[in-house]
């Protein structure tokens, strides 16, 4: 028997795929959606942005602030021998003539302090979280003097508040009492003999300024300061006063103004200080010092008669230059008062003429004049504007070049020029008219910085 050698054969079929192209149209679609993102991003990047602004009713009112120094009829009151000192009255309060204020122990240890049931009680807790809130609002890195003022605060109120909860400070020897009635200050700066001849500019920087708390001084030599007395509830707020103010407030005998520290209003006399060159306001006041008696530098704000309109930055303010237009050489739009059309001669180059008519936007109307301001560019020197149905015409001469302050408009999403008349003003703010009907008015929205762009630029 003879065998066969052969291959044996396979029951399976092979189905061969085709092979995976890296190039089709998912690849594509997705590359230029890639490429369109990332040229997008780079352009948001690199495009400058500009900011807009919402046009307000407003006054400029609370810029007229000021750091004013407070000067009161003041006396020091020194000690009479060394040793520790132990105070008993509160700072800002009022005593009377005679009464113990503080007493000092010769032998230099602090008499032991008897308190039972001690409790921080809420009007206490009120008048340490003032302290310490009061510091936070007007905190400046120039004067971080202050951070140690406060600290000096805190520690004396926290005594405050020890003493008033002990009932043996009469049995104490050695009891200093007020020569005079007064507010009781633990606060000395060296400004106690000052009187309103001898005010400079310079006093008023607080950077270099700094008070000295007697109440933080765990002793006290003879003859140096232990306390001070306010004697008169008559006393006066002095600012310094530049050159405009000076002009504004010249006929004022009364003034309007408002404590920040704890924004109470209050109506006063003023009167002008003058020191050679220089010129303070001076509110004098004979009440409330029990409020601010312990204050040296109040912070107030001026409640004048100020005017009142559209508030906007004074950063969007543009000047542009306009044609007038007399209103006979005018072709009125009948569906708007924004427009008007202008049939104008212009000559090109080599000197030939064409008449086109020109449709311009009205950037404000002169009712005085009979005047139309229409933009500079539409127009060149020479050219001619005539009158629709007559043979008269108007030469366009620099003499008819009127300049507009204003702002550019974006609520179209592009930026427009609208015409403004300012009637109030500082560094910061401008308060312009809202009853311009070629102006602004109220929500609108305009370019914050006038220099970012320029005029029909397409704002994003």
């Amino acid at each position: 028997m003879s065998k066969s050698f052969g291959k044996k054969k396979s029951g399976k079929k092979v189905t061969k795929y085709p092979g995976y192209s890296f190039f089709n149209i998912g690849t594509l679609l997705f590359g230029t959606v890639f490429i369109y993102m990332v040229i997008s991003t780079f352009m948001y990047l690199t495009e400058k942005h500009v900011t807009s602004y919402e046009v307000m009713k407003g006054t400029i009112t609370g810029n007229y602030r000021y750091h004013a120094l407070s000067l009161r009829e003041e006396e020091i009151v020194n000690a009479t021998q060394s040793g520790s000192v132990r105070y008993f009255e509160r700072e800002g309060s009022k005593t009377s003539a005679g009464s113990v204020v503080c007493a000092i122990n010769e032998t230099g240890g602090q008499e032991p302090v008897s308190i039972q049931d001690f409790a921080l009680g809420p009007e206490d807790a009120s008048r340490l979280q003032n302290t310490v809130s009061n510091f936070t609002i007007n905190y400046s890195g120039s004067a971080f003097q202050k951070t140690y003022d406060m600290k000096a605060s805190v520690e004396g109120l926290i005594s405050e508040i020890i003493e008033d909860s002990s009932t043996d400070y009469v049995s104490v020897r050695n009891q200093c009492t007020a020569p005079d009635s007064g507010f009781v200050i633990y606060k000395i700066d060296g400004y106690e003999d000052l009187t309103e001849n001898q005010l400079t500019s310079d006093m008023f920087d607080q950077t270099d300024y700094s008070a000295v708390n007697l109440r933080s001084q765990k002793s006290v030599s003879a003859g140096h300061p232990l306390f001070k007395l306010i004697t008169d509830e008559s006393w006066a707020l002095y600012f310094p006063v530049d050159k405009k103010l000076l002009t504004e407030l010249a006929d004022v005998e009364k003034i309007r103004f408002r404590f920040m520290k704890d924004n109470e209003t209050f109506s006063a006399p003023f009167s002008i200080i003058s020191n050679g060159e220089e010129s303070f306001g001076k509110i004098s006041l004979n009440n409330s010092l029990v409020r601010y008696s312990t204050d040296r530098f109040l912070e107030i704000e001026l409640v004048l008669n100020k005017k009142s309109g559209l508030k906007i930055p004074s950063s969007a303010i543009v000047e542009r230059a306009f044609y007038r237009i007399p209103e006979d050489y005018v072709i009125k739009n009948q569906d708007t008062d924004q427009e008007i059309v202008l049939k104008a001669e212009t000559f090109a180059e080599d000197g030939s003429a064409a008449v086109k008519y020109i449709t311009a936007n009205v950037y404000n109307y002169d009712e005085e004049n009979h005047e139309y301001m229409v933009d500079s560019q539409l127009l060149q020197p020479g050219d001619y504007i005539q009158m629709e149905n007559s043979v008269k015409r108007l030469q366009i001469q620099d003499k008819d070049i009127q300049t507009l302050y204003g702002v550019y408009n974006i609520n179209k999403g592009y930026a427009v020029f609208r015409e403004i008349t300012v009637i109030d003003e500082n560094e910061e703010y401008c308060i312009v008219e809202s009853n311009n009907a070629y102006g602004l008015a109220a929500y609108d929205y305009i370019v914050l910085n006038a220099d970012e762009v320029t005029e029909e630029q397409i704002v994003y």
